[in-house]
């Protein structure tokens, strides 16, 4: 798909920064004009994501994440949250609703979020070289709801 306009970023892995991308990215979706519950939904979807890499990628440190959003043909939204921590040993558990590596306070609901929000979930990982989560949405204008 070709794309039509993107961003990238980089941000050490620190809470005070979840907020911060989950902002930027609800700031460059918004030239596609969604509703405001897809906002929402974008917002909600970074914020998981973003949030994984910072307690699950780099436990003991603060290490990069990487930050992609472009809007490709289609009206499709892409975002890509990527780190260069442990990464994930089975994707596929790690997947599963109510899975965590993260102890009692962390939910194990954060990939199952980002699924519900998106119209895709693609998830690549490598065992100390880090994750990549890839999600896309198609942007229904104001208009078009």
């Amino acid at each position: 798909m070709k794309q039509r306009n993107y961003i990238k970023m980089e941000f050490p892995a620190r809470s005070v920064n979840e907020g911060f991308a989950r902002a930027a990215a609800a700031a460059f979706a918004a030239q596609m004009d969604p509703t405001m519950d897809v906002l929402g939904d974008i917002r909600t979807a970074v914020s998981e994501a973003v949030t994984n890499a910072i307690v699950h990628a780099y436990p003991d440190s603060a290490g990069p994440v990487q930050m992609r959003l472009r809007i490709l043909e289609g009206d499709q939204l892409e975002i890509v949250i990527r780190d260069r921590g442990r990464g994930i040993p089975d994707v596929k558990k790690a997947m599963e609703p109510m899975y965590t590596t993260g102890g009692e306070e962390r939910s194990g609901m954060g990939f199952t979020i980002m699924a519900s929000f998106m119209d895709s979930l693609r998830v690549r990982s490598s065992p100390e070289k880090g994750t990549a989560v890839t999600m896309r949405k198609r942007i229904r204008t104001k208009a078009e709801e």
